[in-house]
């Protein structure tokens, strides 16, 4: 939990990440700034019927990536959760995606981030890998 931690807060800290997929033999990043922490895991947001849901959903493999100061990676699997309690702890920590979401965040996509290591990068130099 230290190093999910770790990741979650330097995510906060951040606010913005890219997220990268492959679409075929192409890979495909844009920036993302929703993510939650929810039963000790992990989840970033992502709206339903879009080109990244799809790409997650023929091939789960990830990357995410942040900067703030230092390098944040993380390789990771992304497997969709479509738990309404998911959406929920989304909505309410960040209640001005509620609009977008619709009501019981039926436009949201919910992707936990599993088997995932997190590499911290000062500079070109890894300092610390995690596991969570």
């Amino acid at each position: 939990m230290e190093s999910l931690n770790k990741v979650y807060n330097f995510l906060e800290e951040a606010k913005t990440f890219y997220l990268a997929t492959v679409e075929g033999d192409q890979p495909r990043v844009r920036p993302y700034g929703a993510f939650v922490l929810f039963e000790d895991q992990l989840f970033i947001m992502a709206f339903a019927r879009t080109a990244a849901t799809r790409q997650v959903g023929q091939n789960p493999k990830a990357e995410i990536c942040a900067f703030k100061g230092q390098t944040l990676r993380i390789e990771c699997k992304l497997v969709e959760d479509d738990r309404q309690e998911v959406k929920n702890a989304m909505m309410e920590k960040m209640p001005s995606l509620k609009a977008s979401l619709g009501e019981n965040g039926e436009n949201a996509v919910m992707l936990r981030v599993t088997d995932a290591t997190a590499t911290f990068y000062k500079i070109m130099e890894p300092v610390e890998t995690v596991t969570f």
